[in-house]
């Protein structure tokens, strides 16, 4: 059985009062708890600018770090996870149990009658559902308005555990990884279907859950976004050699090893270039070595993981981004890197594979180039042109930045999350 609309209203409507004739009074500021993984992360900045724009708006957060994080962020309290705490759970499991057993049969159900896609997924279930049985008294005594689950794996799990334990109203978003990784997250459809709303960053990501059968008008595209939008720096008079970066973490999505390729296709050609790949990950010495065989260990500096602001400093150097996003064998790929509106943002120009959610913003001979990754010689002659005409690039950038200012403010689209949010607290 699950909770009634009468089970949620004692927690989930603290932020509006009801008079004697039923209608809705304001009340105090609504407490908003947002669940994440690991927070703050410097590999998730558009959370953190998320984050950020949501406290311009006046939103009262309460965040929550379940792995890792934790401390501060621009003067918020991060409450991280003891993981101590879950051996509490050898007394707390029998009481929640005895408080709510059929959600206990729901769970031991799921458990029996299916099997999770990897383990790492499994265990992300579950320090979802350890945080919620530890923090479910808490939350009882002071409840908050809504839960927000910042990804679809563990902080989804979390917070459906809460709203079928404890009756707490939530919402969450689902990310390409949480959709797609090895066919998607284990619980993925039981945890968003019975959300208040479902925040994607791409309609791709919109669209396969809808395939999935989840209700698509409570499924939100609201993109990330830029706290503030950079002066567009100006277009190198002499673009020889063309200046080039990619920042990605090393890992198989990424398509790294086509992107040598490319470089050493540019270098047959005689387009002088310079290229940075900026980022770590498991694949690097593998890529080193690659990069060797190839003949331009010379043109190419691998530059290890750098923080947001040296990234930043990457794209004032470069002329053009390079994506070379494919789709793992693992399912596992790219939404929308954030790296691509951040760089159209500057006026650094993009040429991008099409797999997963890239041509969103990227749309071909409009705002950058787009190529198979196997497509070595468009991928050439998209540079060499990039290298030479200057009226075309200035038309790129122009219409680059224009899809950035439309789509990519954070303060809009954090406008748009929280009057959802604040919908879902009016009803």
């Amino acid at each position: 059985m699950r909770p009634s609309d009468g089970d949620l209203l004692p927690c989930a409507c603290r932020a509006h009062r009801r008079s004697h004739a039923g209608a809705i009074l304001p009340a105090e500021k609504p407490v908003i708890v947002y669940l994440f993984t690991t927070f703050p992360k410097n590999t998730e900045t558009f959370l953190q600018r998320e984050v950020i724009a949501m406290r311009a708006l006046g939103a009262e957060l309460k965040l929550y770090s379940l792995w890792g994080g934790g401390g501060s962020f621009r003067g918020l309290p991060v409450a991280s996870f003891n993981k101590w705490r879950l051996l509490t759970l050898c007394w707390l499991i029998p009481y929640e149990s005895w408080r709510r057993p059929e959600v206990l049969r729901e769970l031991l159900h799921g458990l029996f009658t299916r099997r999770a896609p990897s383990w790492l997924n499994f265990w992300e279930n579950m320090l979802g559902a350890g945080f919620a049985c530890v923090h479910l008294r808490a939350f009882r005594r002071q409840p908050p308005d809504l839960v927000h689950a910042a990804w679809g794996g563990a902080p989804a799990t979390a917070a459906w555990l809460l709203w079928r334990a404890g009756g707490h109203r939530y919402s969450a978003a689902a990310h390409a990884y949480d959709i797609y990784e090895h066919g998607g997250d284990w619980w993925l459809d039981e945890k968003l279907g019975p959300a208040a709303f479902v925040h994607t960053s791409t309609e791709m990501a919109r669209r396969a859950l809808i395939a999935r059968g989840l209700d698509g008008k409570k499924i939100h595209c609201i993109r990330r976004g830029l706290d503030r939008l950079p002066a567009v720096k100006p277009l190198r008079s002499t673009r020889s050699p063309l200046q080039l970066v990619c920042v990605a973490r090393l890992v198989e999505k990424k398509g790294l090893d086509h992107q040598l390729r490319i470089y050493a296709a540019l270098r047959a050609a005689g387009v002088p270039f310079a290229a940075r790949i900026v980022g770590d990950g498991p694949l690097r010495a593998e890529l080193e070595k690659l990069a060797g065989h190839l003949g331009i260990a010379a043109d190419v500096t691998f530059t290890g993981h750098l923080p947001q602001h040296e990234v930043w400093s990457q794209l004032a150097w470069a002329d053009v981004l390079l994506h070379t996003g494919v789709i793992a064998p693992s399912g596992d790929r790219d939404g929308l890197p954030n790296v691509i509106p951040e760089a159209m943002s500057v006026g650094v120009m993009v040429v991008t594979s099409p797999a997963a959610a890239t041509t969103e913003a990227v749309t071909q001979g409009v705002t950058g180039f787009v190529a198979t990754v196997d497509a070595v010689d468009q991928w050439v002659s998209a540079l060499r042109r990039l290298s030479t005409d200057d009226a075309f690039c200035e038309k790129l950038r122009r219409a680059a930045r224009e899809w950035v200012e439309e789509n990519y403010d954070a303060h809009k689209n954090a406008a748009r999350l929280h009057s959802h949010m604040l919908r879902t607290l009016a009803t």
